[in-house]
């Protein structure tokens, strides 16, 4: 099961993970939150992580501990 957040307005989000190529070749891994579960969703939060919200928005984002 894909890690949930529910954030302030009620809105469950749903953490996943991409594997990306920067411009200069280096290889990294970035991670978002979607309203669905899609491929690359995630079971736990990444260790060293905690889980912020935007004010403005109510956007969940990750945040390094």
């Amino acid at each position: 099961m894909a890690y949930s957040y529910k954030n302030s307005k009620g809105v469950t989000y749903y953490l996943h993970y991409k594997d990306v190529t920067l411009r200069g070749g280096k290889k990294q891994r970035i991670y978002f939150f979607a309203r669905d579960v899609r491929s690359g969703a995630l079971d736990d939060l990444p260790s060293g992580y905690e889980v912020m919200e935007t004010k403005r928005t109510g956007m969940p984002v990750l945040k390094k501990a």
